[in-house]
């Protein structure tokens, strides 16, 4: 069964405009004060709220490291770091910040793992 993940937005237009416009996400579904992205497999929502959650990290995987390094263009500044490899891990990847300053991880996973 599929899944969404929710987090409530005080910058829902904006937030929207940088998964969509930037990240290269599609609008799934429009809701009267929520708005469901998806991208590849993931569904993950943005909803109007006096409050944000930016707690969590919202990861977005690739097949290649020159996809990771095409997002990090992308992004600009609301990168944090250069794409690195990260040895622990075995993943090939950066950070940036959305409009909430919540954690954005685009990465690619070097042993060849596919989801």
């Amino acid at each position: 069964m599929p899944g969404i993940v929710f987090f409530a937005t005080e910058n829902h237009d904006a937030v929207v405009d940088f998964y969509t416009t930037v990240v290269g996400a599609e609008t799934w579904l429009e809701q009267p004060d929520c708005t469901i992205l998806k991208h590849d497999n993931l569904l993950f929502g943005f909803c109007a709220r006096d409050h944000t959650d930016d707690g969590g990290t919202v990861t977005f995987v690739y097949d290649a490291r020159d996809a990771v390094d095409a997002m990090h263009e992308r992004v600009g500044d609301a990168a944090r770091e250069e794409p690195h490899l990260n040895e622990k891990y075995d993943i090939y990847q950066f950070f940036a910040d959305d409009p909430d300053g919540r954690a954005v991880e685009f990465q690619v996973f070097e042993d060849g793992t596919d989801l």
